[in-house]
């Protein structure tokens, strides 16, 4: 008989157990016994594996018993009830001991095991999460991360599961408690970690995840605590951008663009674009920029339909955000709490306190007087600081609070000795304020800051006319009289006039805005088109019953026809009557209507007209909705013009859009504004000659000649010697037999040569 070699017994071993997985899904009661033999296999290798854990050598075979028994536990449910516990427990107890590989194998099996429905995902969640700050290993590290973000997005794949989430939620709960003391451990980095990545994949988008994140951001670690607030700074962002990206919305010429969803408008149509290319002057940048306007206003559209949660950002779903605000203010920007600290990480803490306070309009005073020691123009990012300022003012804000922040500004910044780069900054700094809150300047100092509207400096000027705009709008009794527009300098002078005073603003008071938002520019389009109602016809008729009908048709497309709509005819009258009785009185009115309509005329001739002293005066916006009402042509004509309002904010620059809404962020690089020219073109030379430093310049066969020693050649010795002795050499004779004409040429040809090297070098 042949002896076998311990290297075939083990093949076939292998082999044995790929067969036996076969054979025991095939016929399970039939090779129950067989199983049972390699389970208690499986058991005496675990036992040695716990006396052994480092010294364990049986790693390929323990391997294969955990396959062959992943794979067949659904079949024997009673005799493999513990063996998902076992793993958890060899994981838990010996994962820094044992081999990567067997450990690998472990998670897979587990995993397995939870496809299987063996175990919940509740239960591996259990048995791996605590993994995640124990472990060394980075690789195991990053295998359980991917496997629990995997898990937890499969599970809420088709519906949400709530309950899977909220037990999640609350281990990550008690891990950042559990780390946060006196001696805070980074454990609860990977609570903020999964939280995050969660957030960002749409599949946590509750105000739980978002308090998560609330206590990671006033954990006792720093690194725990700056994950947190990085979350509330950009994480919205990156969602919406990856949401978009996933459905197709999103590309490289019109993701900036796209990033605000405030601006009013619907999608133009392409006749209306044809029409804006054919009537201008040809050219293709103009054409193209129609057509990106064109392509972002309907990719806007678009994007009205994603989902709802998207609208809700991290900083708006948050409990409490007052408390929030002060405890994270107290506790990492206070004085007593010490620098521990950097410089960025204070900026990012403080831009967050300054969003918190703006978006829900919160009351902490000791951030402004926090900021006063940073706004200089020696300070390091100081413009963070600036923008930090204008994001933490709302008009709930006390006058006597934000007064010193502006004063300061104002003295450090604006002024003749300063770069016009810092006047600028400082200017726009104070708009950004004084737009949120008016009431934060004295009129002295606000009249001071005006003069520098006729600075020669882009940048200031600039500023300086964007603060006058404001206070045109929301404060014109601030402003000087040479700065108020014409309507406002001539209320002014009338009400001087009639000793009316002129209305002021008040601190605390809110300006409700009441109508129809838009209708000015339906206004506006009537009087351009010559249709305004006040105005009778010959006859004395102020519009006919023609026009009143036509007013009332609306010019419905092809497109909406297919969908269902009808066109209803304004002279047919219709029955909507429920009962067959209410015939008879119908005809009783229609009877008499006649005999009404003479009724209201003789009436009408009857009262007498009111002087028009006694009328009261309307703003001609509130006369439109008194005097008339508008048709359903009117309302159509109302969103033709919001479109092509949407379509000249896009066209005019981002600018003017940011401008033309409230936002919650104040951008840092903007607060310079722009630069003039000269400045950019010395910077590029800069660069460009800061670049040549290293360069080497010439032919390499004159470096080559250069590096051998030699002597100098005879132009060189010509140039030593003395004039005497050259004088009558054929070159200074020939120069003074020279022409004048020539030497004119040669003088020019001279000039020029110099001018090529000054620009070459």
């Amino acid at each position: 008989m042949v002896k076998r070699g311990r290297g075939s017994i083990g093949e076939t071993q292998i082999i044995d157990l790929q067969v036996l997985q076969d054979r025991i899904r095939r016929q399970p009661e039939s090779h129950k016994d067989e199983f049972l033999g390699q389970f208690q296999h499986y058991l005496s290798l675990k036992e040695i594996l716990n006396l052994n854990p480092s010294g364990f050598t049986e790693t390929e075979q323990f391997m294969k018993q955990i396959n062959l028994i992943a794979h067949v536990c659904v079949v024997y449910p009673a005799e493999t009830k513990n063996f998902a516990n076992d793993l958890g427990e060899l994981l838990v107890n010996h994962h820094t001991a044992i081999a990567v590989e067997l450990r690998e194998k472990m998670v897979q099996s587990l995993v397995q095991l939870t496809n299987r429905q063996v175990i919940t995902e509740e239960k591996l969640i259990q048995i791996l999460f605590p993994l995640l700050p124990t472990t060394n290993s980075k690789t195991f590290r990053k295998d359980i991360y991917t496997t629990l973000v995997r898990l937890l997005k499969n599970a809420n794949k088709s519906t949400k599961a709530p309950k899977l989430n909220k037990s999640v939620q609350t281990l990550l709960f008690t891990l950042l408690e559990s780390s946060d003391g006196p001696a805070a451990a980074p454990d609860g980095l990977w609570a903020a970690k999964l939280t995050r990545e969660l957030w960002r994949r749409s599949i946590w988008d509750d105000a739980r995840s978002v308090e998560i994140m609330k206590l990671a951001a006033v954990h006792g670690n720093t690194k725990v605590s700056i994950a947190g607030v990085n979350f509330f700074l950009g994480e919205d962002r990156d969602r919406e951008k990856a949401m978009r990206k996933k459905r197709g919305l999103d590309s490289d010429d019109s993701s900036d663009a796209m990033s605000s969803d405030d601006e009013d408008g619907s999608t133009p149509s392409m006749s209306g674009l044809k029409h804006k290319v054919g009537v201008n002057k040809k050219t293709g940048k103009r054409a193209r920029k129609l057509e990106n306007a064109a392509k972002m206003l309907k990719k806007k559209e678009e994007a009205r339909g994603l989902e709802a949660h998207l609208n809700f950002s991290a900083i708006h779903l948050l409990h409490d955000p007052q408390g929030f605000a002060e405890r994270l203010f107290s506790q990492t920007l206070s004085r007593s709490t010490g620098n521990k600290h950097t410089l960025e990480q204070r900026i990012q803490i403080l831009n967050l306190v300054s969003r918190l306070i703006g978006v829900h309009k919160l009351s902490v005073l000791g951030v402004y007087s926090y900021l006063l020691k940073y706004l200089t123009p020696k300070q390091r990012d100081v413009t963070q600081f600036m923008a930090c300022a204008a994001q933490a003012s709302h008009d709930l804000v006390p006058p006597d609070v934000l007064s010193p922040v502006v004063r300061k500004i104002a003295d450090e910044f604006v002024s003749d000795g300063v770069a016009p780069e810092v006047a600028a900054a400082g200017i726009n700094t104070i708009r950004e304020i004084l737009s949120r809150n008016p009431l934060a300047i004295e009129q002295d100092l606000l009249q001071d800051l005006t003069q520098y509207h006729k600075s020669k400096a882009k940048g200031v000027m600039m500023a300086a006319r964007s603060l006058i705009r404001l206070y045109r709008d929301v404060a014109p009794e601030m402003l000087a009289r040479k700065d108020l527009d014409k309507f406002s300098a001539m209320e002014r002078s009338a009400n001087a006039r009639a000793g009316i005073e002129n209305k002021k603003l008040q601190y605390g008071v809110e300006n409700v805005v009441e109508g129809i938002p838009g209708i000015e520019l339906l206004e506006q389009w009537r009087k351009e088109q010559g249709l305004d109602d006040s105005a009778p016809d010959e006859n004395g008729n102020v519009e006919s019953k023609e026009d009143e009908d036509a007013a009332w048709k609306i010019n419905i497309s092809e497109d909406d026809d297919e969908e269902g709509w009808i066109n209803v005819e304004s002279d047919k009258e219709y029955d909507v009557s429920d009962a067959e009785g209410d015939d008879d009185k119908d005809s009783d009115r229609e009877g008499n209507d006649e005999n009404d309509d003479s009724d209201i005329e003789e009436d009408t001739k009857k009262t007498p007209e009111e002087p028009e002293a006694k009328r009261p005066k309307l703003d001609p916006i509130q006369s439109i909705m008194a005097t008339r009402i508008l048709t359903p042509a009117d309302f159509q004509k109302l969103e033709e013009l919001r479109a092509k309002a949407g379509l000249d904010k896009i066209l005019h620059g981002g600018r003017a859009a940011a401008a033309a809404r409230h936002q919650d962020t104040v951008d840092a690089s903007g607060l310079i504004g722009t630069r003039s020219s000269k400045i950019a073109k010395e910077e590029r030379l800069e660069a460009v000659m800061e670049g040549r430093k290293d360069r080497e310049f010439g032919s390499k066969k004159g470096k080559k000649l250069d590096s051998k020693p030699h002597s100098t050649t005879n132009k060189e010795k010509a140039r030593k010697k003395n004039f005497i002795m050259m004088i009558h050499t054929r070159d200074i004779q020939g120069k003074n037999r020279k022409s004048l004409r020539d030497k004119q040429k040669s003088l020019k040809a001279n000039i020029e040569k110099q001018k090529k090297y000054n620009v070459k070098h």
